[in-house]
């Protein structure tokens, strides 16, 4: 898990892509058939329990030693599918992002500059051996970024509002559809937006988020998993939320030319995660 989520844990949402078995090489893909055969295999929680670990000693280990062996695992269709944590590399992309999320005399409490320096030192020297590593989980805070809801249908929401919060097999809420669907519905979507509005933060992030996506197999599984995010809505909250819905119904009212329809389902959108951002500074 990054940086940025193990600090302001539990409240992270995911973005993962689960790849077929046969887009890796060997030895690679030997290790991870093996490994799908587990009984015992982690689950996210297990993940956030290991990233924590990490900010226990002193100094706090900011990011992981050595990279971790683990991943998901989903069979699509009959066919097994993982998704990395590639931990480490997660934790270093996340290192650049700590400077807008934390004030300056917060970050160095938590993370103190040589600890810092030393981590980013590592990360330049792998990277200059690794220049084509590209993570298979994205994660973000308080939030789900508009973009992400973009690859996926209401249809293929899963909820759960009933069991413990943040009990394994308890409140979650997730997507999940095949690769060539969300590649599809991202560029409906980036069409309509270039024909009907300026370029702006969605278009640019739409963008982004397509060139992560070619970087996969296209017979992968893509998934939005809310994640902590449960932690912070209730059940009735979670109940409610069609954000993928709002999202299509508002791409969908432009691309019809009506603007005052696509303000609407934005405007449900924006008010909805407002609501919850603001927990973030709230007592």
């Amino acid at each position: 898990m990054s940086v940025v989520s193990s600090v302001l844990v539990p409240y992270a949402s995911y973005l993962r892509v689960y790849e077929p078995l046969a887009a890796f090489r060997e030895p690679e893909r030997g290790h991870w058939t093996r490994y799908a055969m587990r009984s015992d295999l982690p689950t996210a929680q297990d993940e956030l329990r290991r990233s924590l670990a990490g900010l226990v000693p002193t100094p706090p280990v900011a990011v992981p030693v050595h990279e971790s062996g683990d991943a998901f695992v989903a069979v699509v269709d009959g066919v097994i599918c993982v998704c990395p944590w590639r931990t480490r590399m997660r934790g270093w992309l996340a290192m650049s992002e700590l400077g807008s999320l934390f004030p300056a005399t917060v970050l160095d409490a938590v993370l103190p500059p040589v600890v810092r320096g030393q981590a980013a030192a590592d990360h330049e020297r792998w990277a200059e051996r690794n220049p084509d590593a590209r993570p298979w989980i994205r994660t973000t805070v308080w939030h789900v970024p508009v973009r992400w809801f973009v690859l996926f249908d209401d249809e293929e929401r899963e909820c759960v509002t009933a069991g413990a919060v943040g009990a394994d097999g308890g409140r979650m809420l997730r997507y999940r559809t095949p690769m060539v669907q969300a590649r599809r519905r991202l560029a409906r979507a980036l069409r309509t937006l270039r024909e009907t509005a300026d370029e702006g933060p969605l278009t640019e992030g739409l963008v982004e988020v397509g060139r992560w996506l070619e970087e996969f197999h296209p017979r992968a599984m893509v998934e939005l998993d809310y994640g902590g995010l449960v932690h912070a809505l209730s059940g009735e909250q979670l109940a409610a939320d069609r954000s993928a819905a709002d999202v299509a119904e508002g791409i969908a009212a432009l691309r019809s030319g009506d603007g005052e329809a696509a303000g609407v389902a934005y405007g449900r959108l924006a008010d909805r995660w407002r609501a919850v951002r603001d927990l973030q500074s709230s007592n």
